[in-house]
């Protein structure tokens, strides 16, 4: 009997029709992943399990009784936690005090902070997930800050524990002491549920695998009887597309970087000595864990943000002190790491997202009017080029999936036809056909003699996309390697302030 099951589970939102029937069934003691493209309903699904959603048709039974979930707090005492992909803890407070937090131990009227930490100490011995209870969290790294989601859990005697894309930003030792602490908790009698895109980690780590497709399940499979290809090809219809790459030549220097030196949050120093080259025809990759110098970098280098020090040149120009527009003239184009936020305006249309770099031109405004038909025709042709799926060019830009979202991002970029493309995170949270499209045009703006800077968390995108890599961590390039010579192993060291290796 399985521990956990829901048996024809129907949800609906406005025009979409998110899960259709779906059964989904998971033993204890068992790591169970479900996978699908972005869209197919699995996080809707578990949403529905932790009690954030509440099904429009379905039953759900926990050890073969009927039961209800209709908020997270029912969850938790009915013994099923989440660990969310977007941590919920508070920077200002201890290991021990975030995983108590709610249930604190007291001691009267006051918390008992040696009682807690005593307990937060034991259970992490118990399933090796070590954290130092006393620490502050928001000094600790993001493996670390995802151990205590979990010790969190355990905490509140969680039976079954869902982990929403949990190696997201780690790194590969990470991910690798992450995929460890899952088959003990299996192994101790709990039920780990995974949702994730990165199919080598579901064949390393769970048992059975279901497959979700257009909110419909269209395969279970033991993982000793199936393949990533097998896995991809059910969630997304199609055997996946191979990265094809042409031999570039690096060309004249595009993007040339001397000295940088960026302050960061309370003025301390987040990138320090950051020194680089970006040629013509190539592809340099930017690897590290989250908080290392990336996003202070990439502000830098687009004009959100002043450098304390050093020097900028785009093909030849000293552009450290310009302002983002005119390094947009100048041939610069920017992929920004939230696609959401900072990427679109998802309250404005899609052709006016597409146009909101360029609306000064004449082409597309007189005397401060917006010259709507060309705007529209523009927009068009942008849509069909980069196949964005939208019903029409006038619908706000939030009613797009995160993929469509990307590409009408990419398309306007890519639009000016820049020299220097700053990809930040560019395939985050896409699915598989999403990502093959993403990296494929960077490619293809790399041999067409353009020049791409790729910052990236996930090291195989960095690996199979780059010509050649650097590493930052705490601020500093820790490494540079060729992409042809480089492997994860050597990358994640050089992440976690390995000694520094220079490859030629």
């Amino acid at each position: 009997m399985p521990f956990l099951e829901a048996r024809g589970i129907t949800k609906y939102f406005p025009g979409v029709l998110a899960n259709d029937a779906v059964d989904f069934a998971a033993d204890r003691g068992e790591v169970h992943a479900v996978v699908g493209e972005n869209g197919a309903g699995k996080s809707t699904l578990m949403r529905i399990l932790y009690g954030l959603e509440r099904p429009d048709a379905g039953e759900i039974f926990l050890a073969g009784e009927r039961v209800t979930i209709p908020d997270p707090a029912t969850a938790i005492r009915l013994g099923i936690g989440m660990v969310h992909q977007h941590f919920k803890l508070c920077s200002s407070l201890t290991v021990a005090e975030n995983v108590v937090l709610g249930a604190e131990p007291h001691q009267g009227p006051l918390l008992d902070q040696r009682r807690a930490t005593a307990q937060v100490s034991e259970l992490a011995a118990k399933h090796g997930l070590a954290v130092d209870p006393s620490a502050q969290v928001g000094t600790l790294s993001v493996g670390v800050q995802q151990r205590i989601e979990i010790l969190k859990l355990l905490y509140r005697r969680s039976q079954v524990l869902i982990l929403d894309e949990p190696t997201a930003v780690l790194t590969p030792q990470e991910i690798t002491e992450l995929l460890a602490v899952l088959h003990q908790l299996a192994a101790s009698g709990h039920t780990v549920i995974l949702i994730t895109h990165k199919l080598r980690e579901v064949l390393a780590v769970a048992q059975r695998v279901t497959v979700m497709r257009r909110g419909r399940v269209v395969g279970v499979r033991p993982v000793t009887q199936t393949s990533e290809a097998e896995l991809a090809q059910l969630m997304i219809g199609r055997e996946p597309r191979r990265l094809e790459r042409s031999a570039t030549v690096a060309g004249e220097v595009a993007l040339e970087v001397s000295n940088l030196g960026a302050r960061g949050e309370h003025g301390r120093w987040a990138l320090s000595g950051v020194s680089f080259t970006l040629h013509r025809g190539e592809v340099l990759g930017v690897a590290g864990v989250e908080g290392n110098g990336q996003r202070e970098l990439v502000e830098a280098l687009t004009g959100l943000r002043r450098p304390a020090t050093g020097h900028i040149r785009l093909a030849g120009k000293p552009i450290t002190g310009w302002p983002v527009r005119r390094r947009r003239e100048a041939g610069l184009a920017h992929v920004p790491e939230d696609r959401t936020s900072t990427g679109v305006s998802p309250t404005a249309s899609i052709e006016e997202n597409l146009v909101a770099t360029n609306f000064h031109r004449p082409r597309f405004q007189r005397w401060g009017w917006l010259r709507r038909g060309e705007v529209r025709r523009h927009a068009q042709q942008l849509l069909e080029r980069y196949e964005v799926r939208a019903s029409d060019a006038r619908a706000p830009t939030g009613t797009l999936s995160g993929g469509n979202v990307q590409r009408v991002v990419l398309a306007r970029e890519l639009d000016g036809d820049p020299q220097v493309l700053i990809a930040a995170q560019p395939t985050r949270g896409l699915d598989i056909a999403g990502t093959e499209f993403v990296r494929a045009q960077l490619r293809r703006l790399c041999e067409q003699g353009r020049a791409v800077l790729l910052v990236s968390a996930d090291l195989t995108e960095i690996l199979e996309v780059s010509d050649r890599i650097i590493v930052l961590y705490r601020g500093r390039i820790a490494g540079e390697l060729v992409a042809t010579s480089a492997d994860e192993a050597t990358l994640g060291q050089l992440m976690l302030g390995g000694e520094a290796r220079r490859v030629a």
